[in-house]
């Protein structure tokens, strides 16, 4: 499409003449059809060197190439034009004949179920929904208007999802939870009865797991993105906007605040709150609640500027230790003369 369509789209100024743009690329893979963009300072160089034909740049950097769409915000105005050329996954329409319907369960005229996936008894699928292939819903699930479950993803009964939702390949929502009563060294499992509800325009990535509750309702909030292998604990709540990196764990009936952000391989306790706007770093490990606006890195985690403190001087640790020695040697020859033994 040519830029000033994109721009009128997207409601941006652009610059330049009016080309015609064929697809997104990076600034040193960008060809003469394409728009690149640029984010970050640190490749104002790469700028003058690369092909495209046009590039996304703020105001401050819309001099340093003849075409440019001016930006206030270029990661974001990148996703949005990025939306306009990405070509959606899936090949038909309709509901297959070699899908599994029961004849209870109501698919929506618009939505799209593709082979050998099942949809369970009192099942609901809204609108435009899309179900690929291995995918199991079971009884009285809920999938909501807009939503994609790409392969083999798996709700179990009574999971509810709101609208616009993606979840991707092998993601399982409301499988059981790890709940356990023991004696001595026996142990029984407790049934998991409870159901798991998603809000909307949540993404959950490939292979993650949002356990149902032991007896009332795991929650993920609107807007909140889960990257691939994250586990959501039973009885679980998670704010809004809550986003968690790859192999993220929550203990069960942990509670996130809104727009709580949590690095890869990170995890909590259970039975712990964490206030909204919090900030905790890769590989932490949260063993207490930590109050809005906190920002803690560590295993155990701790404070985030003491934490820096901490990395700061673990590679001056042999030297000190040398230090500390050399000292002991010291007061050791002057313990006679202070009487010291």
């Amino acid at each position: 499409m040519r830029l000033s369509e994109i721009a009128a789209r997207l409601g941006l100024a652009h610059s330049g003449a009016d080309v015609e743009i064929t697809g997104v690329n990076t600034l040193d893979k960008a060809g003469p059809g394409e728009i690149t963009f640029l984010a970050n300072p640190k490749y104002v160089g790469a700028v003058k060197a690369t092909r495209a034909a046009a590039v996304i740049a703020s105001e401050q950097h819309a001099s340093l190439h003849p075409v440019v769409l001016v930006s206030r915000n270029v990661y974001m105005d990148l996703a949005r034009v990025v939306h306009l050329f990405a070509r959606p996954q899936g090949c038909m329409t309709g509901v297959s004949p070699l899908a599994f319907v029961h004849e209870t369960a109501r698919v929506d005229p618009t939505a799209t179920v593709y082979p050998f996936a099942f949809i369970g008894a009192e099942a609901r699928i809204g609108a435009s929904a899309s179900i690929f292939p291995g995918c199991y819903v079971g009884e009285r699930c809920e999938v909501g208007e807009g939503c994609v479950l790409y392969p083999n993803v798996v709700l179990m009964a009574d999971t509810r999802i709101g609208r616009r939702v993606i979840l991707h390949a092998g993601a399982v929502l409301g499988a059981d939870g790890f709940g356990y009563a023991h004696d001595g060294g026996a142990s029984m499992k407790i049934p998991q009865i409870g159901t798991v509800r998603i809000g909307d325009d949540v993404e959950i990535g490939a292979n993650a797991a949002v356990d149902r509750a032991v007896l009332d309702v795991t929650v993920v909030g609107d807007g909140c993105k889960l990257d691939n292998m994250v586990q959501i604990g039973h009885n679980c709540q998670l704010g809004k906007s809550c986003f968690l990196a790859a192999q993220t764990g929550i203990g069960g009936s942990t509670k996130l605040g809104n727009h709580v952000i949590m690095g890869g391989q990170s995890g909590t306790n259970d039975n712990i709150e964490v206030g909204d706007g919090c900030m905790i770093g890769g590989q932490s490990g949260v063993q207490q609640s930590l109050p809005s606006g906190s920002q803690v890195s560590g295993t155990f985690a701790m404070n985030y500027k003491s934490y820096l403190k901490v990395q700061a001087r673990l590679p001056q640790m042999p030297e000190l230790f040398g230090r500390i020695r050399r000292l002991e040697k010291a007061l050791a020859r002057l313990a006679p003369e202070l009487g010291e033994e």
